[in-house]
C-alpha cells in the first residue's frame, strides 16, 4: 500500500512538473536550495559551493499539547572532487527553540538546542542521458527545438553514500542514537526542457539505528526567466521515531552567476505537531583550479 501510494505521488507529481519545473543543473551556479533534495548532477571539478540558510520556525502539537518557537541555521558545502561525476558533500541543521508544555499551569518551559542533522558523504553520476548528446540547435526546424522530446523523461542517475554524526542527549533525535551511523540516497533528475525537470530522492538514513528514517522527496522547479526561478517540494519522513508528510514552495534570484538567493516556506499536513517555516539562504559558487575557466 505504501508503495502504490508513493507511485499515486509521483505520477501527480510528474504531471505538474510539465507546468512547475526547472533544472537546478546550469552551466552557472548549481545550487539545491532552498528545497531539501539533491538534484543529480555535481557542482563540477574543483568547484567550492557553499549553500546556507537561515529558518524561524513555529510548532504546535494538539496530542501532547505542546507549542514550540525557535530559529535554525542549514548549510550545505559541496566540493567537486576529482571529476564532473564526483561530489563531496557535508551538510547539516541546527536548530534551537523553546517549548512550552501547556499540560501543567504555569506550563513547563524548555530550552532545546542540537543538530536535527549532521551529514558527510560523496556523491556520484552513475548514469547521464544526455551524455553524448548534440545539443546544438537545428538549424532547419525551429519547431524541432521547441517541440517536447520523450528521451527527456529518462532520468539522470546519482548514488548518495554518507555518514550520519549524531551525538548523546540530543532532544531532536530518537532515545538512545549517538555516534555515526550511515546512508544511502538514489537520486533522479530529469530536465524536460530547458526550462523544466523533476528531481525525486529516495532516502534511507541512519541505518541501523533506533531512528532509521525512510525519506521521499519530490521536487519541481520552473523559471520564469534568467533571474527568477520557482519551486515546490513534496517530502515524507517514515520511522517508528517520527513520521512527516511536508510541503515546501519558495523563489530563487540569480544575482550573479555565482551568487543566488533564495526565500521559501514549508508546512505539513498534520497535528501532531503542526509546523510553518520560513527560510531565507544564499548560495555561493567559487572556482578553487582558475585555469579551468
Amino acid at each position: 500500500m505504501k508503495l502504490i501510494k508513493l507511485l499515486k505521488i509521483a505520477i501527480i507529481l510528474f504531471f505538474l512538473g510539465t507546468y512547475l519545473s526547472f533544472s537546478q543543473y546550469t552551466e552557472i551556479i548549481n545550487s539545491n536550495r532552498p528545497g531539501n533534495s539533491s538534484g543529480a548532477f555535481s557542482v563540477g571539478q574543483d568547484i567550492l559551493q557553499l549553500e546556507n540558510g537561515f529558518y524561524y520556525s513555529n510548532e504546535k502539537h494538539d496530542l501532547l499539547n505542546y507549542t514550540a518557537k525557535g530559529y535554525g541555521f542549514n548549510f550545505n558545502i559541496r566540493y567537486g572532487f576529482l571529476t564532473e561525476k564526483l561530489e563531496i558533500v557535508l551538510n547539516g541543521v541546527f536548530h534551537a527553540d523553546k517549548l512550552k508544555d501547556h499540560r501543567y499551569t504555569p506550563s513547563n518551559n524548555y530550552n532545546r538546542k542540537n543538530f536535527k542533522d549532521f551529514k558527510i558523504g560523496a556523491k556520484y553520476l552513475v548514469f547521464d542521458p544526455r551524455k553524448n548528446e548534440d545539443d546544438s540547435p537545428n538549424v532547419y526546424s525551429y519547431w524541432a527545438d521547441k517541440k517536447f522530446n520523450f528521451k527527456n523523461l529518462i532520468p539522470a542517475i546519482s548514488i548518495f553514500v554518507g555518514l550520519n554524526v549524531d551525538s548523546k542527549n540530543n532532544p531532536f533525535t530518537a532515545p538512545n542514537i549517538k555516534g555515526v551511523s550511515p546512508s544511502i540516497s538514489l537520486i533522479t533528475q530529469s530536465n524536460f526542457t530547458n526550462r523544466s525537470a523533476l528531481i525525486i530522492n529516495l532516502n534511507s538514513t541512519r541505518i541501523g539505528s533506533n531512528q532509521n528514517d525512510f525519506e521521499y522527496i519530490f521536487s519541481l522547479t520552473h523559471a520564469f526567466n534568467e533571474k527568477f526561478i520557482a519551486y515546490v517540494e513534496k517530502h515524507g519522513i517514515k520511522s517508528d521515531f517520527y513520521a512527516e508528510n511536508k510541503l515546501s514552495f519558495g523563489l530563487t534570484y540569480l544575482f550573479k552567476k555565482n551568487i543566488q538567493f533564495d526565500l521559501g516556506s514549508t508546512t505539513n499536513f498534520k497535528n501532531t505537531p503542526e509546523i510553518f517555516n520560513i527560510n531565507l539562504g544564499f548560495s555561493y559558487r567559487y572556482q578553487l583550479n582558475k585555469t579551468n575557466d
